[in-house]
């Protein structure tokens, strides 16, 4: 299942071009993630404060189209495949026209905050998630 987070471009995210940097999408991307837990019922605080953590192995970028300022931006979110140690969030981006911008991946793997180990996704949150 999919969540669609809305952002508005704002001026200081565009380049001398008139486009949004490129830097800046890690940044969508982190907020739509974050936007699309909680939406779950699932917030990285909470998780953090249980001791998991999730590091971003990495990450995927495709531009189609550039996104500028006032852009309302739809940026999709959904987790794919299967998620254990592991789990993916893919993204499309369209503006407030529905055309397409972007689509991209991150990779984010869950960590015990102690120890730095990778760690299961324990079943209560596999559960939230749908998984």
């Amino acid at each position: 299942m999919s969540y669609i987070h809305k952002i508005r471009v704002r001026y200081a995210e565009c380049d001398r071009m008139g486009f949004v940097h490129h830097s800046v999408y890690a940044l969508y991307f982190e907020e739509a993630r974050t936007e699309y837990l909680r939406s779950k019922g699932v917030t990285y605080k909470s998780m953090e404060d249980l001791g998991i953590i999730m590091p971003v192995r990495s990450m995927s970028f495709n531009f189609k189209k550039a996104a500028i300022y006032d852009d309302l931006l739809n940026i999709e979110v959904s987790i794919v495949g299967e998620t254990k140690v592991r789990c993916c969030f893919e993204y499309k981006v369209t503006n407030q026209s529905g055309q397409f911008l972007s689509d991209a991946v991150t990779e984010l793997f869950f960590v015990d905050k102690k120890t730095m180990r990778p760690i299961r996704l324990p079943d209560d949150y596999k559960i939230l998630l749908g998984m």
